[in-house]
């Protein structure tokens, strides 16, 4: 089944010319954060001619532990935003966890996202489907890639059509996470786009105990991978301190990567575009 187009405000998921990048901050930590990732994110991704989604989560709701940072809210994070979204002109992602959530992230949002470990409850993702937005649901790490056929087939009796779908690593043992790429092949014959989260899926969940740890130099190469094998977009949290971020910082990108990185996979998906008829 040919992959649909997804249209999230000026930028187009499915595009087989086009690699997207979905990325920022895990948590927005503050405006003045917030403002200065998105502009310099946005910085780089245009160089290289690469459409570009901000993300940062008002809430982190699944927390290794009640004592760390979960982020604004929803009604502050919300605000914070939508300034991204007026002040730099890029369309803005962030988690949802319940459908109390879905109508005022909705009004805001571009992309609502339905974090891993909420893929299968059914009133949230069609609550989610019913707003009209582009919704991105990331597969959870207790899924084979065929057994999100069925989140598609709920998204879609809810009336959705506007679905993508993330691979961002299968559990492997305790606190280890490894990454299946065939599932991106598997996931887009379902005939939605596929993002592929290169920074979570080098995680290790509760590594530390009251937090999660990371293997962040993996990041470049799976991120490579992922795009030979086919993702119509790439995911990375991002930060321009790793150390001192509030949350995933272990597996997070360092900003001053993150134009080395986006270099190597425009070139690689210039190859693979120029190239369909042969690899297909």
């Amino acid at each position: 089944m040919p992959t649909q187009q997804v249209q999230a405000g000026n930028v187009a998921f499915g595009d087989s010319q086009k690699l997207v990048l979905i990325g920022g901050p895990c948590v927005i930590e503050s405006e003045d954060s917030v403002m200065r990732h998105a502009e310099k994110i946005s910085e780089a991704a245009r160089e290289f001619g690469i459409p570009y989604v901000f993300k940062a989560s008002y809430d982190k709701a699944n927390r290794s532990s009640s004592k760390s940072f979960r982020g604004p809210g929803l009604d502050e994070g919300l605000k914070i935003l939508a300034k991204v979204k007026n002040h730099w002109g890029l369309p803005v992602l962030s988690d949802v966890h319940g459908a109390d959530e879905i109508k005022a992230a909705a009004e805001v949002l571009d992309v609502l996202q339905i974090p891993a470990f909420l893929c299968r409850q059914t009133d949230l993702l069609e609550a989610a489907a019913r707003t009209g937005r582009v919704v991105n649901v990331k597969k959870g790490q207790f899924l084979s890639p065929w057994e999100a056929k069925n989140i598609v087939d709920k998204m879609e009796s809810a009336g959705c059509r506007k679905i993508l779908l993330t691979e961002r690593g299968f559990t492997f043992g305790y606190q280890n996470l490894v990454s299946d790429f065939r599932s991106i092949q598997i996931m887009k014959s379902f005939g939605y786009p596929v993002v592929f989260d290169a920074t979570h899926s080098v995680q290790q969940p509760g590594g530390k105990g009251t937090s999660s740890g990371g293997a962040a130099e993996f990041i470049p190469m799976l991120a490579r991978c992922a795009v030979v094998a086919g993702a119509d977009a790439v995911f990375m949290e991002i930060h321009e301190n790793p150390a001192e971020a509030l949350s995933d910082g272990p597996n997070a990108l360092p900003l001053e990567k993150l134009r080395g990185v986006l270099n190597v996979l425009q070139r690689l998906k210039d190859v693979i575009a120029q190239n369909q008829e042969a690899l297909s």
